[in-house]
């Protein structure tokens, strides 16, 4: 299928995981995609994945940097002359006892994972209601119901899940749609290097733990990909949870 042909793309954390995934994902679909990380050698690795042919650029991009975040948005228009879909999926996670979290996880932690996601969604606004293009924020399981020692990544990503929630009813008689995925557990760099307190209790853990053995990126890049297509003309609006029924009861 080329559900996005003559469609551009920008991808925050695309330089591994379910961003790589998803950029590679779009590309394929003929997408021209725009690929912004912190980590320029994940990014470089990121589009040598891409299928042959694919048009794309890269971008070092710190997105709790509001200036760079608009510096982006227009280099990608310069680029490609035009927006049409934002993938926010750049973010951390931080497994803690609430007193345990410092100030500085805490401001990371939203300044990554929330600020950033604002910062974006300013920035691309006024060309994705140029385009009548559309928004995918990457909340998470986490988003929809409480965890135990994620205080600051289930903040951060409820937010999200909130804020795109806003955006699709401010900006949807202008023709932007705007939605969230919220994934459980996922195979990617972010989980591998997931670690939990000394003292964790596994029976607070336990609803945690998905049916079968977690996600692959490319089944959530899939579920983006949907979002971001003329399909979903009339979705707006949801998080959409890919969790093995980890937030079902």
């Amino acid at each position: 299928m080329q559900r996005f042909e003559n469609k551009v793309a920008l991808v925050t954390g695309a330089a591994s995981g379910i961003g790589r995934a998803s950029a590679i994902r779009l590309a394929s679909e003929g997408a021209a995609v725009f690929l912004c990380d912190i980590n320029t050698d994940g990014l470089a690795e990121t589009v040598a994945a891409l299928p042959q042919g694919s048009q794309s650029d890269m971008f070092e991009l710190n997105v709790t940097d509001s200036t760079a975040c608009n510096a982006a948005v227009e280099a990608c228009v310069s680029t490609f002359g035009q927006l049409d879909i934002l993938c926010n999926i750049a973010g951390i996670a931080i497994c803690e006892n609430l007193t345990d979290i410092t100030d500085e996880q805490w401001h990371r932690a939203v300044a990554i994972n929330l600020d950033g996601v604002f910062f974006m969604c300013r920035a691309a606004m006024p060309h994705l209601v140029a385009s009548t293009g559309n928004i995918v924020n990457m909340s998470s399981s986490a988003g929809l119901v409480g965890q135990a020692y994620n205080s600051a990544y289930c903040a951060t990503k409820a937010g999200v899940l909130m804020f795109s929630k806003s955006l699709a009813i401010e900006y949807g008689k202008l023709g932007v749609r705007v939605n969230a995925v919220c994934p459980g557990f996922v195979k990617t760099p972010l989980s591998a290097n997931f670690s939990m307190p000394e003292d964790v209790d596994m029976d607070l853990m336990a609803k945690l733990m998905p049916l079968t053995e977690g996600a692959e990126p490319e089944e959530v890049a899939a579920s983006v990909a949907y979002l971001a297509s003329d399909e979903a003309r009339f979705i707006n609006g949801i998080g959409l949870p890919i969790d093995g029924a980890q937030t079902a009861g």
